[in-house]
Parts: structure tokens; C-alpha cells; sequence
């Protein structure tokens, strides 16, 4: 039963069997003992396991009865913030297992040890017990503790943000746990897998597997899985502004931990609720469930916990009009010396606010700057692995309201700066590079002068949940145009995505998104858009997913965008002040490698990968090109190959990218050795090793993924890639097409070889077959290519830039 997962029956039957043999056998009295208390701390009952094997303690004839019983202990005093009783049990289970004929009990005590270094946040020392865990349990044949050891090792990689390994390796304990019947191990392996790809940007997956873990963990009996699992769904709906079924899952949620009695479970629950009802304006439910959460703090003393509610009722008594009790209350919150870094920007937020409203703009200001000032000092010393993103998205409305604000207020070139600002600060932070600031607020910048040195027009974006804007800069002058809220330009970028990949051509057929956008986003600064030069986009949310190339403009006859000009993506202006300037280019010369071996079924070979390498490395002389394929290409080879070299760097393979951790993209290559077999060139290696490449090329399908972080800034491996020193970068938006693929990137090198820049390249190439009399010329064929520029040896230059040295 316990292997199955049927905890709850497992517990019941163990406690008879307890009581049956309580009188004739201690030995076995102490084992069913045991396997109660491990039922109940899989349930998530910690001070059950602690009732259940406190003192005075059983007689038992067998060591391993004992380890496992000061394991279990030591572990749910782990749960409860008892290091120093668990540290207590956990050297009395060593020592009795040092001594012990049967050295079995070593892979338990590794998993206990693991888990009291995971509750003390001490991640590295965790990882290395589960790995222990999970070799000792492979050497001897433990399927359960295998199983379990592979659970432990992907809830590692999501507390480190590694959230594509935790794919993988909660793949792979799923898989272990079905294969051996463990349905619990199974569940809860399931709700890890959605969390990361949750946390990858996927959430219609997570979801999915959110709603099948909470059944099942329902069918089991585990109240404490199932009540996670509900939220994390409701966390989903919330995300989506799909309120009705968010606060179904909250309170389902609220009533399971109200069963299990856990006041902290039932605290957070309350408090999840009371903003979710807050942002729907339910002003009654969101003052209930405030108030609930405000007696479980004051009852429990924890004055810290008061100052969440308190805030709510601030927010609450602001939307009633109740300027002063609102103010008490959040000037209450901000001065509390206890009070959390995040509530204390939300308090100054909420004052911002408060005074915006009441047309007190000298107040709003110094509050906006106030709000800001202590959110980018907490992101300063704060450890890249150790934060979580929800930190920065709540913190992102700050800058969305004081762009509004300054707007509102006519500095429409203090919003630009503003708005850069926080575009290129969230690009650090994002590849984990957050730079100490020298200066409150951002350093000047003159967005004319960088549209002069470019010799182009710079479409600045700003998406917000309210109202969103597009700067056009020129060298002459700076031009701001409203637009639609966020959601509105989402509909639209998603729906035209969508038509892009059908087998219609957009532009023959009746597709009103592809217009409908030229029209939103580009028909506002017509008049300052240079025909046949260059325009450079700086996308913001949603809009990195979109190639605007593929725009549909509709006079005087229909075409795409790309026909009137070079495009050009960056991701703030400060990048892109230093992707042009003077270049020290290394000779001309190429490392292509790709044309991987499969590493598994996920990521099959590419079918004319090998036409491709061929065709692109027909363009350098045999004298100037590396190339490695096949049980060459592997991640190893790539960092040992000296990249920085090389002033070409082609890729064609698979690749990953992630939209809330940028440092998890990867480039699928080929395993190594039986001793390495690790086949992903993650963004984190390529940003250590230098590069002064002038071109990189992600010939790969996703290999940008286009998504967003905290709504601003490309994400995936063109980051990486230009962080590490790369001028320029093309990464594809979707899948690519094997058949067009080698004839795109066979032009744009013959091009580069005559002469011209990348980006004029990559536009001829892609000309060369919208301008076709087959099906390539749909932009299916030759639009996911994107072209991305900045490169950090340039941006090192300007010692203006926010970004980390």
C-alpha cells in the first residue's frame, strides 16, 4: 500500500497491526510503528510523525527499525524548522548505521540529510546527498529510493531555476515511479513537471498536470499534495485573468488545509485569496479574507505575517475612497521595521498611487522613485538562484505605472529613460548579472544621437496592462504614439502567429491580425520610417514573439513590411547604442557544428542537417572552418574549440529556450562520453566563454523561443550569445523548414562573402524567396529567422550602460 501511494489506508492498517502486536512483539510493533509515521510524513503531517514516535521510545531488536524511525524524525523536524532536533536525530541514525552489519540504511539517513540542507536553503550540500542517494541506491538495487533520490534531484533543480533539467529529471523519476507502482512519487513527480514547465512558459502543460496530480493525489488520500496542487493551478487561472476558476481552486484549496489544520497553509490561502479578490474589485471578499488572515497572524504573534493583510486593507480603504485611512495604513507597513523588502515597494507603490489619484504629483514622483529606489537595491543584493520571478513581476507594475505616470505628466523623454532603463536592467538580471548601480535611477541618454550613429529609425515599445506606447526615434526628433493596452496586442500577435503556420498565404488570403498590426504598431510613425533603410525594433512582452517583417501593409499594394526595409531587433537602447560602434573583427572564418546524433527519442536527428552544414561550409575556404558533426558535436568539443576565434559561428541543431529563465536555453547537441553524457550547450556555459564573433546563427527550431521576462526583453540563447561578446545573432522564432533552410542560409552567406552586413544579408536571402514562384515564398519559409544585435565588447565601452562588469 505505502509503495502504491495509498497513504492514508497504508497509515490506518499500519496503526492495527501496531496495536495487534503492541502486547506479543515489540520488534514488529516498532516496524508497523514505522511505516505509519512514513505514511504520515509523505501526508505532509509532520507533527503527527513526531506524536507518533516521541518518547518513550519502542524497544526494538533491529537497527535498521531504528534509523529509519530517527530518520523520519529528523526529517519532519526539518519541515518544522527544528534544525537543531534534526540535526540531533540525523548524527544518532549515522552513528547506529555506521555500526550496522547491513550498510542498506545509507541511501535513507543521504535522503534525510538532503532534505534538512534543502529546508536550511543550502542548495549545493542538498544536491550532493541526493546524488549520493541516488548512486548508492542505483549500486544496490533500490528501486524505491531510486525513484525517490530522482524526485528529490528535480525539486533541486527547480529551487536552483535550472527548470529545464528539472524537466528532465522529473521525467525521469515520473517514468521510475510508474514503472515500479509508486503512485505517490508519481504524483508528486507529475506537479514538479508542471511547475517547471510553468515556470518555462508553458502553462496550458502545467496545467494539465496540475489537474491530473490533484486527482490523483484526491484517489490517494494526500490532502497536502492535493491542496498544492490546486493552488499551483490557481496561480495558473490567476495568470491567465481566469478569476472564476483561480478562486475555485483557492478556496478547494483553503478547505483541505482547513482539514489538515495547518494555520500556515491556511494563512497563505487566505492571503492569495484576498488579492485575487482585490484585482477583480470583490471589495467585501477581499476585506473577509484579509481580516481571516490578519487574526491567524495576530493569534499566532508573528507580527511579520500581520503586514501582508494590513497592506490589503490599505489597498482596500484606497479603492473606497478612504484617502486617509489608506495612507495610515500603508505608511503603517513601510515603516514597520520588520517589514519584507517586497511589501515595502508595494507600500510605496500603493502611496504612489494614493497621491497620483488624488492629484498630488510631487508626492506620486517621490514615491514612484522611492518604490523603485528599494526594489532595484533588493535585486542588487540578491543572489541570482535564489529569487523567484514572482519578485520581479510584481515589481515590473511599478515601472508600468510610472512610465503611465510620466507620460500623463508630459516627460515623455524622462518615461523613454525610464522605460530603457528598466528593459536593460532586466537583461542583466536575467542572465543572472545584476550590476551594482552607480547612481540612483538611470544615467542620461540620448536616444537621437543613437538614432544617428545607427543612420536609422528606432521604434521604442512599452506594453502595458492599461495603456501602452511606441517611441519613434529619429536623429531629428523623438515622437510618442499611444496604443492598445497589452491583452489587445497579444490577441492579436498570437492570432497572427497562428495564421502564419497555416496553409494559407496571409497574404493573398483574408487575414485581418497581420494588417490589423501594421496599422497598431507601425502606421502611428509611418511618416518618420525611412523607405529602404533601416528600422530597429525594440520589442516589449508579447511582441518578441512577432516578426515584424512580416507586417501586411496595404497600400499602395499589399506586401509584407520586409519589402521596405532592413529590421533590426535589440533589446534596449543602450544595447543598441553599442552595437555599432567601431569593431576590431577577427579574420574571417567559420566553427559550424551540428548535425548531432540523437541523444534521445525528444530530440530526433534532424533530417538534412547534413545538406545544410554542407551548403553553409561550401562559403569559407577548407583553410578557415571547423566543423563538427555528428559524435563531434557535443558541448565539450563547442567549449573547447576556442570559439572566441572564430568571426562565424553556425549552429544546426535542436534547440530550448526558456521564458523566466534565460540562463536554461540551450543548444541540443550530441552526447559525450560514456563517462559525460551530458548533450545541452546551456546559455549559462556560452555566456563564460568570450566570443568576438560578428554573425551567430541558431539554425535550430526554437531557438530564440521569442517569450518574455517579467513582460520585457528577448529571451533564450541570442542573449546568451550576445552577452558573451557576439555582435550580432539570428535565432528562429518557430520550427524551421529543412527544405528552405539550407537555400536561406547558402544566399545570405554568399552575400556576407560580397560584402554586405549580416542583417542586409539575411533580407536579401529572404527576398530571394518571398520573391519565388513556389511555396517559399510564405513567410512559414523564411520569417522565423530573426535578426537580434548588441554585443557586450561594444557595450563595455560606454561606462553609461547598466549592466554588470
Amino acid at each position: 500500500m505505502f509503495v502504491r501511494g495509498d497513504l492514508k489506508q497504508c497509515q490506518d492498517e499500519a496503526d492495527r497491526q501496531y496495536r495487534l502486536y503492541q502486547p506479543s512483539s515489540p520488534t514488529w510493533a516498532g516496524r508497523f510503528r514505522a511505516l505509519e509515521a512514513e505514511a504520515a510524513l509523505w501526508r505532509g503531517m509532520y507533527d503527527e510523525v513526531l506524536k507518533l514516535l516521541a518518547p518513550p521510545a519502542e524497544s526494538h531488536s533491529h537497527p535498521d527499525t531504528a534509523i529509519l524511525m530517527l530518520t523520519l524524525k529528523g526529517v519532519a523536524d526539518a519541515h518544522l524548522n527544528r534544525f537543531d532536533q534534526a540535526e540531533q536525530s540525523l548524527q544518532e541514525a549515522e552513528r547506529l548505521c555506521s555500526l550496522a552489519l547491513d550498510a542498506s540504511c545509507g541511501g535513507v539517513v543521504s535522503r534525510a540529510r538532503g532534505v534538512l540542507a534543502l529546508q536550511r536553503r543550502r542548495l549545493p550540500e542538498a544536491r550532493r546527498y541526493f546524488e549520493h542517494s541516488l548512486s548508492f541506491a542505483r549500486l544496490h538495487g533500490d528501486r524505491f529510493l531510486e525513484a525517490t533520490a530522482l524526485l528529490n534531484l528535480g525539486d533541486m533543480s527547480i529551487w536552483e531555476e535550472h527548470f529545464d533539467q528539472a524537466v528532465d529529471q522529473s521525467e525521469e523519476a515520473y517514468r521510475a515511479a510508474t514503472n515500479l507502482g509508486a503512485g505517490d512519487i508519481a504524483l508528486v513527480a507529475a506537479g514538479n513537471l508542471g511547475w517547471a514547465f510553468y515556470k518555462l512558459g508553458d502553462s496550458d502543460r502545467a496545467l494539465q498536470l496540475f489537474l491530473e496530480a490533484e486527482k490523483r493525489a484526491d484517489e490517494l488520500g494526500d490532502i497536502v499534495d492535493q491542496a498544492a496542487f490546486l493552488t499551483d493551478a490557481g496561480y495558473v487561472y490567476m495568470d491567465s485573468h481566469n478569476a472564476p476558476l483561480a478562486e475555485e481552486s483557492f478556496r478547494l484549496a483553503l478547505e483541505l488545509e482547513r482539514r489538515v489544520n495547518s494555520k500556515e497553509d491556511i494563512y497563505n490561502a487566505l492571503r492569495v485569496l484576498a488579492r485575487l479578490s482585490l484585482q477583480t474589485d470583490d471589495l467585501e471578499k477581499a476585506s473577509a479574507y484579509a481580516g481571516q488572515a490578519l487574526d491567524i497572524a495576530r493569534q499566532s504573534g508573528n507580527r511579520l505575517d500581520q503586514l501582508y493583510p494590513l497592506l490589503v486593507q490599505g489597498q482596500i480603504a484606497a479603492r473606497r475612497g478612504h484617502t486617509a485611512a489608506a495612507e495610515i495604513k500603508f505608511r503603517e507597513v513601510e515603516g514597520d521595521e520588520s517589514c519584507p523588502v517586497f511589501l515595502k515597494w508595494e507600500a510605496e507603490h500603493s502611496l504612489a498611487q494614493l497621491y497620483e489619484d488624488g492629484n498630488r504629483p510631487e508626492a506620486a514622483d517621490r514615491e514612484y522613485r522611492a518604490a523603485l529606489e528599494t526594489f532595484e537595491a533588493a535585486r542588487d543584493n540578491v543572489r541570482h538562484e535564489d529569487f523567484h520571478l514572482s519578485f520581479l513581476t510584481n515589481a515590473a507594475r511599478i515601472y508600468d505605472d510610472y512610465v503611465h505616470f510620466l507620460v500623463v505628466q508630459g516627460k515623455t523623454n524622462e518615461a523613454l529613460r525610464w522605460a530603457d532603463y528598466n528593459r536593460a536592467r532586466t537583461l542583466a538580471e536575467g542572465l543572472g548579472l545584476l550590476s551594482k548601480r552607480s547612481s540612483v535611477g538611470p544615467p542620461p541618454l540620448n536616444a537621437q544621437e543613437i538614432a544617428q550613429r545607427l543612420k536609422g529609425t528606432i521604434l521604442f515599445y512599452w506594453l502595458g496592462d492599461k495603456q501602452s506606447y511606441v517611441w519613434a526615434i529619429t536623429p531629428q526628433s523623438t515622437s510618442l504614439f499611444p496604443l492598445p493596452a497589452a491583452p489587445e496586442v497579444d490577441a492579436a500577435v498570437q492570432g497572427y502567429r497562428k495564421a502564419l503556420g497555416g496553409p494559407l498565404d496571409v497574404l493573398e488570403s483574408a487575414d485581418q491580425d497581420g494588417r490589423l498590426l501594421y496599422r497598431t504598431l507601425i502606421a502611428p510613425a509611418q511618416a518618420l520610417l525611412p523607405k529602404e533603410g533601416k528600422v530597429f525594433i525594440i520589442p516589449d512582452g508579447p511582441l518578441n514573439n512577432l516578426n515584424f517583417e512580416t507586417l501586411l501593409v496595404s497600400e499602395p499594394k499589399r506586401h509584407y513590411w520586409i519589402e521596405d526595409g532592413t529590421i533590426v531587433n535589440a533589446s534596449s537602447l543602450r544595447v543598441l547604442a553599442a552595437s555599432y560602434a567601431t569593431e576590431n573583427r577577427p579574420a574571417r572564418n567559420l566553427l559550424l557544428i551540428g548535425n548531432s546524433v540523437a541523444p534521445n527519442p525528444k530530440y530526433p536527428e534532424l533530417p538534412k542537417a547534413s545538406v545544410q552544414v554542407e551548403s553553409v561550409a561550401g562559403n569559407f575556404p577548407a583553410s578557415g572552418r571547423q566543423i563538427l558533426t555528428r559524435e563531434q558535436a557535443t558541448p565539450r568539443a563547442y567549449l573547447a574549440s576556442k570559439p572566441e576565434q572564430f568571426s562565424y559561428i553556425h549552429f544546426v541543431a535542436h534547440g530550448t529556450a526558456s521564458r523566466l529563465s534565460p540562463l536554461d536555453s540551450a543548444i541540443v547537441l550530441s552526447k559525450g562520453s560514456a563517462q559525460d553524457d551530458s548533450f545541452k550547450l546551456y546559455a549559462r556555459d556560452i555566456i563564460r566563454r568570450p566570443l568576438r564573433a560578428d554573425l551567430v546563427t541558431i539554425s535550430a527550431c526554437y531557438g530564440a523561443d521569442g517569450r518574455s521576462y517579467s513582460g520585457e526583453g528577448l529571451v533564450g540563447l541570442s542573449w546568451a550569445f550576445l552577452k558573451a561578446g557576439a555582435h550580432n545573432v539570428i535565432a528562429a522564432l518557430w520550427e524551421v523548414s529543412d527544405a528552405s533552410t539550407p537555400l536561406l542560409m547558402d544566399q545570405m552567406y554568399e552575400e556576407i562573402g560580397k560584402g554586405k552586413r549580416p542583417e542586409e544579408a539575411l533580407r536579401t536571402a529572404k527576398l530571394s524567396l518571398l520573391h519565388s514562384d513556389n511555396a517559399f515564398r510564405r513567410p512559414f519559409y523564411w520569417a522565423p529567422f530573426q535578426f537580434y544585435t548588441g554585443s557586450r565588447a561594444e557595450r563595455d565601452q560606454h561606462p553609461g550602460l547598466a549592466f554588470a562588469r
